[in-house]
């Protein structure tokens, strides 16, 4: 398996089936060129498998944190620690970022999502919330004025 950073939107739209709807190259390239905005893909023999977005929040007196927005993998290829290699990749991304945690909400009752989460690390409240702490605020992940 191999997991890239994605900066091109066509790449975005060629893996297309891994999101809820389909990509609008706009929004897609909008999002691609924003300073804090992380897609990753996962590719197993050259074929777009995973995907994972990361968004970074800067907050004035807290630092910047990392929420991870949207995971999604192929049916045929869940199971297998695809979606746990992106969540991990992400997490990396954000400490080099300075982010001081990582956080994504599921829906309670998506026990999928919470035996994901639970096996990449995150810390979880019990209700909806799962949390990666990385330490310290830092502003070395600052990215806009």
């Amino acid at each position: 398996m191999d997991i890239r950073r994605i900066t091109d939107a066509a790449d975005v739209l060629a893996a297309g089936e891994l999101f809820d709807d389909a990509p609008a190259p706009e929004w897609t390239q909008r999002f691609l060129d924003r300073a804090g905005h992380h897609l990753l893909l996962a590719y197993s023999d050259g074929i777009a498998v995973g995907m994972v977005t990361g968004i970074e929040l800067l907050h004035p007196d807290k630092g910047v944190e990392m929420i991870l927005y949207e995971l999604g993998v192929l049916p045929d290829y869940r199971r297998r620690g695809i979606a746990s290699a992106l969540i991990d990749r992400l997490a990396a991304l954000a400490r080099t970022a300075g982010c001081y945690d990582m956080w994504v909400l599921i829906e309670k009752e998506n026990d999928a999502a919470r035996l994901t989460y639970l096996s990449a690390g995150g810390e979880y409240d019990g209700e909806t919330l799962f949390v990666w702490d990385f330490g310290t605020a830092t502003d070395a992940g600052a990215t806009s004025d």
